[in-house]
């Protein structure tokens, strides 16, 4: 049997441009996004932590850590998920988010869940 098979947790974002919350002529660029986080593994886990990097169209990067997500360190059972939405402002219409998530299994193992880069991008922009 596959160990890592029982710490897998699949994480899928979708974002979105926010433009009542953005200033074009400042350089202000604010995302939502959705994140969903399932537990695919065999094991329950709890996300104790994140880790992002958010980087723009000039290279210029951010990196974000702290407990949680939203406030909340989520415990998901084999097949529960855990969905929430947040943002994030860059200074260029377009760029990019990467991460991951820091998990303890219900029997002590601590594991990474790796969040695929995703796109930041305004409408109109990338065709």
């Amino acid at each position: 049997m596959d160990s890592q098979k029982n710490y897998e947790i699949t994480v899928t974002a979708v974002a979105q441009y926010v433009a009542d919350q953005s200033d074009e002529v400042e350089g202000r660029y604010v995302f939502a996004y959705t994140i969903n986080i399932r537990n695919t593994g065999t094991v329950a886990a709890k996300l104790l932590s994140r880790h992002w990097v958010i980087t723009d169209a000039t290279n210029k990067t951010q990196e974000v850590r702290g407990e949680g997500v939203v406030g909340e360190q989520p415990f998901l059972r084999p097949g529960e998920s855990f969905e929430y939405t947040s943002g994030a402002a860059i200074l260029t219409p377009v760029g990019t988010m990467r991460g991951s998530y820091q998990m303890q299994a219900e029997d002590g193992t601590a594991f990474e869940a790796p969040i695929a880069e995703f796109i930041l991008s305004m409408p109109r922009v990338l065709h």
